[in-house]
């Protein structure tokens, strides 16, 4: 299976880069993947460029095919005034909006203090679910004193290990954890006439197995009221 991993990191060595090289070592320890890295500072002119003129240059035509190919992907920002890096939404509004359509995508975001913990759910999440994508249960945010911790081990392990499963299902035809699906049971005639004053305009007043509902308009039951 193919995995690619999208790194927004601006810096070289880059503490994004390096959570994206550890989920994805996470992911191939439960799963035979061929990884591939795209370095999306190495692109952000031709990003920038082909937000302007409408086309791709050759190697970011190669990177946007990579991650619509792609079996599974990892994407990872550096977290930017309490959001997503510019240059990571740019890649992400560039590439053709049927790409991610059920492609299981794990994500990730590097900062400098754990109050942006939540930027992958209140940012990541809603672009990748946009993007109609198959965004796994479990995120990975990693501060600067999380670098170390079992706490964030563990958490890559996690997602590294829900990331094979989906892929794997993904490429089976499966959903992981979905349920059989059961033929709907039947409501038993107490529970009919419960519920049967709020879509008829009436009110039941018995309920045969063999004559269903028996319904008396308000207007005789008021007429029955008067003296």
């Amino acid at each position: 299976m193919k995995l690619v991993v999208v790194s927004a990191g601006l810096s070289s060595p880059s503490s994004t880069r390096l959570l994206a090289d550890r989920l994805a070592a996470a992911t191939a320890r439960h799963a035979d993947v061929d990884v591939q890295v795209v370095e999306l500072r190495d692109l952000a002119t031709d990003i920038a460029h082909h937000m302007v003129t409408g086309f791709p240059a050759r190697r970011l035509a190669a990177a946007l095919d990579a991650v619509a190919a792609a079996d599974g992907l990892i994407a990872v920002t550096p977290v930017f005034s309490a959001s997503y890096s510019g240059l990571f939404k740019s890649f992400f509004d560039v590439i053709d909006k049927d790409s991610l359509t059920g492609k299981p995508v794990l994500v990730g975001a590097t900062g400098g203090t754990p109050r942006h913990s939540l930027v992958t759910e209140h940012a990541l999440r809603p672009l990748f679910s946009y993007l109609r994508a198959v965004v796994l249960p479990t995120a990975v945010y990693a501060a600067s004193e999380d670098w170390g911790d079992e706490g964030l081990e563990g958490r890559i392990e996690r997602a590294g290990a829900e990331l094979a499963r989906f892929m794997g299902a993904s490429a089976a035809g499966t959903v992981p954890g979905a349920r059989a699906e059961t033929a709907p049971a039947v409501p038993d005639t107490d529970t009919a006439a419960a519920i049967a004053p709020r879509s008829l305009k009436g009110a039941v007043t018995s309920v045969d197995s063999a004559d269903a509902f028996t319904v008396v308009p308000f207007e005789q039951q008021l007429a029955a009221l008067r003296p």
